[in-house]
């Protein structure tokens, strides 16, 4: 196809900037391998309206987080009539808010760990004893862990809830749910292989993601067949529910029982070497160059 001069969206100003100047980087190689007149522009830098006046004429967004991940710039380039990649600005904007996620999720049925909002004056002795410990604090609209506890006692609630505060007044404590680690990346409307994350801590946090050579993937997930397949059917139906299209992610903990819990859905994922949607591509026979390009083909206005 020939897309026209192409802007990779990178970097912004969210928490995640640096991760987003990797996945940017790597995406605008994979399109000029292709042939594709594609050009980084960082909205930190420029005016998005810049976009218009340059030429461009169609948006692959490497953004990730807020100002990028959550609707605001799919907005943006909506009045601006540019088609983009990913998800539309309603999708974008809930699956950022990993409380407002949990709560469509729950009332259709899509199982997810128990959680409770937490401020400042909550009585966090009874939310430990309500969905007993350990458990997980976060930022409700944050990704790549950052401002993440692991909380083992309850007297550490009020300190990981600070921590998580500075990041995003919304704070989210989740009960924690022992199992393993997988996450389901959609193509299109088609589910991709699992893959299976095995970090070498305890949590898979913002080091293990990105930069950690220690943390162990495997892609097929080595799942029985049934189970995987059970799993990417729901994985799709969570990513529809929340009415995300073009590509993104899905996360995952199935427990021991083999019970899966569906914990958040990436509407714009990393892109980076240690990625896992370019990994189950892989594993699909789709090479990083053929995925940035079938993502780019799926851009879209509204």
């Amino acid at each position: 196809m020939d897309f026209g001069k192409v802007a990779v969206l990178l970097g912004g100003r969210s928490a995640e900037r640096d991760i987003s100047l990797l996945s940017g980087q790597a995406v605008l190689q994979a399109l000029r391998e292709r042939g594709v007149d594609a050009h980084p522009f960082d909205p930190a830098d420029r005016p998005l309206d810049d976009l218009v006046r340059e030429g461009f004429q169609r948006v692959h967004i490497a953004l990730h987080g807020r100002y990028g991940e959550d609707g605001t710039v799919q907005g943006a380039l909506e009045l601006m009539g540019l088609p983009y990649t990913g998800s539309g600005v309603l999708a974008s904007a809930l699956a950022m808010d990993k409380w407002r996620t949990k709560l469509v999720w729950g009332a259709v049925g899509i199982p997810t760990p128990r959680f409770a909002l937490l401020e400042a004056d909550t009585d966090f002795a009874a939310v430990a004893a309500q969905l007993g410990l350990p458990l997980i604090v976060k930022p409700a609209r944050e990704g790549s862990t950052i401002g993440l506890s692991k909380v083992r006692r309850a007297d550490e609630l009020g300190e990981a809830y600070a921590r998580a505060a500075t990041h995003d007044p919304l704070v989210l404590a989740e009960e924690f749910i022992a199992g393993a680690e997988l996450t389901a990346a959609v193509l299109g409307d088609t589910p991709l292989p699992l893959v299976r994350i095995e970090p070498e801590a305890e949590l898979y946090d913002y080091h293990a993601k990105y930069f950690s050579e220690a943390t162990r993937y495997a892609c097929p997930a080595g799942l029985p067949e049934e189970t995987e397949a059970a799993i990417a059917r729901e994985a799709l139906r969570a990513y529809r529910i929340l009415g995300c299209e073009g590509w993104g992610r899905v996360d995952v903990i199935l427990n021991t029982a083999g019970q899966p819990y569906f914990l958040e859905a990436n509407t714009s994922p990393g892109m980076t070497a240690h990625s896992l949607v370019p990994m189950a591509a892989r594993a699909a026979g789709l090479s990083f160059e053929d995925l940035v390009l079938r993502i780019l083909e799926s851009a879209h206005v509204g």
